[in-house]
């Protein structure tokens, strides 16, 4: 039951910022019978929380930041549950003066983890620990179990690890989905990638659903069947089920198809877009969820589409209720395998980013915290641990052995729905991106070898040759001579 301002120590873990997320997080805690300060900045949002919640656990109110920090038992845990940017650190500012050393500070936000190594360094120098944990689940899993990534150090997941496992999602064998991922920013940076292997996933599956429409003939409460029946099977997962959801929903003021009454513009936050911007710095191709980013951006520029809507397409007969039976069959093959190649070029991106700042991330047990709580939940994600677990220096997910024959077994389905999407005018760049990639790690060559070419023939770039080592430049406007340059 929740006491009066305290002014002895009695709490175990505190959250400041109380919108729903932070409410929710807080009740959650409480529920797994932690004791907790609660704290905002505005202290209507604090009593509302007592009021509304206080029987679920217990909380300790406080009015100011003072008595929020003297009410927490050393070492002092605070959640921190604001906006990302400068809110976060104001409250940083507002918080680190009352803190000693040992004490923790967890941001729990989407912040970028750039941010978050810079303030985990700032605060690391006085003595303070600053963890960037990523939470994944949205509202409900705030409350009820999200998948949790908290970075930071060593020391400070001793103290703060067991809190955050008693409350995030359990996985189906009781494991919580929450591990310690990594120094400084790894948790954050988890969590980014996280969000756009999500975009990626959420493009594909609108993919399938308009050729099933556009191309198959089906109508929105087929389509749901349609994704109920492939969640029963590989492709079971979070999003699957919530598609099938939105599409058998009927809008009650108009009796249409609900996901006919939703204006075709896709909204973003940002990380799916940090995400895209942070692989370019890094060297890592993640198309798949580049594309899902540029088709969000695409259905915004509605002018642009507009202005494009009259510009002539391709004619294509439909299909017979046979063939579109076997379509449909067709692209839950395509869907797989594009899903699979977004997935594994989001964990090379977390690979190589690991590699970059030396966090030293367990990719499989990546794998094993999202299999609970988190958005993009789903079945094949304990096949990804088990691969890592095999295998902890797997180059690629497309290299597993299982994995490599069920995308072998998909691909002339993924061909053929990729070819008749652009027959019948149906965009597909998830889909069509995904299929590039994988040719493109299996090719035996690339054009990148008169790409290098060029690149020596106008700014002397250089090239290597396949037959000796070193660098060498052609004296194209010479006599094209090669000269070894290195």
């Amino acid at each position: 039951m929740p006491s009066s301002p305290a002014t002895t120590a009695t709490a175990q873990i505190g959250v400041t910022g109380l919108a729903v997320m932070g409410s929710n997080l807080a009740r959650n805690f409480a529920r797994h019978g932690h004791t907790v300060a609660v704290h905002n900045r505005t202290y209507a949002k604090t009593k509302a929380l007592i009021e509304q919640h206080g029987h679920e656990g217990d909380f300790v109110p406080s009015e100011t930041a003072e008595d929020f920090v003297a009410s927490l038992q050393k070492p002092r845990r605070i959640v921190i549950m604001v906006k990302a940017g400068d809110a976060t650190d104001a409250v940083i500012d507002e918080f680190a003066p009352l803190l000693d050393e040992g004490d923790v500070l967890i941001d729990g936000g989407n912040a970028h983890f750039e941010d978050t190594r810079r303030r985990e360094k700032d605060l690391r120098d006085k003595g303070i620990h600053f963890v960037g944990a990523g939470i994944s689940g949205g509202e409900e899993g705030a409350l009820n179990g999200p998948s949790i990534m908290p970075g930071g150090s060593e020391e400070s997941y001793k103290s703060l690890g067991p809190l955050l496992e008693s409350i995030a999602a359990k996985a189906k064998d009781g494991s919580p989905c929450c591990t310690h991922v990594g120094p400084d920013g790894a948790g954050h940076f988890v969590k980014m990638v996280h969000n756009g292997i999500e975009y990626a996933d959420m493009q594909l599956i609108a993919e399938a659903y308009d050729l099933l429409r556009a191309v198959g003939g089906y109508e929105p409460g087929r389509i749901a069947e349609t994704f109920r029946t492939w969640n029963t099977g590989r492709l079971d997962s979070y999003l699957i089920e919530i598609t099938a959801e939105v599409l058998a929903h009927t809008d009650a003021g108009t009796g249409r198809p609900f996901v006919d009454v939703v204006a075709d513009e896709a909204e973003q936050k940002g990380t799916g877009r940090w995400t895209v911007q942070t692989a370019l710095d890094l060297g890592v191709p993640v198309s798949g969820i580049a594309e899902a980013v540029f088709a969000r951006s695409l259905s915004g520029h509605t002018g642009l589409r507009e202005a494009a809507r009259g510009l002539p397409g391709p004619s294509a007969r439909a299909l017979s209720p046979a063939e579109a039976e076997e379509f449909a069959a067709q692209v839950e093959q395509a869907l797989y395998a594009s899903k699979v190649v977004s997935y594994a070029q989001g964990w090379n991106m977390i690979a190589k980013a690991s590699e970059e700042y030396g966090w030293d991330i367990d990719l499989g047990a990546m794998a094993a915290i999202w299999r609970g709580g988190c958005i993009i939940r789903a079945a094949f994600l304990d096949r990804i641990r088990a691969a890592f677990e095999t295998d902890p220096q797997l180059s690629t997910l497309l290299a597993d052995e299982g994995f490599a024959r069920e995308v072998g077994q998909a691909q002339e389905a993924w061909r053929t729905v990729v070819a008749t999407a652009v027959r019948h005018g149906v965009p597909t760049p998830g889909f069509s991106a995904a299929l590039a990639y994988y040719d493109a790690l299996r090719a035996e060559r690339l054009p990148a070898a008169l790409t290098q070419g060029q690149r020596d023939f106008f700014g002397a770039h250089t090239y290597r040759r396949t037959d000796r080592e070193g660098s060498f430049h052609t004296l194209w406007s010479g006599d094209r001579s090669e000269h070894a340059t290195g």
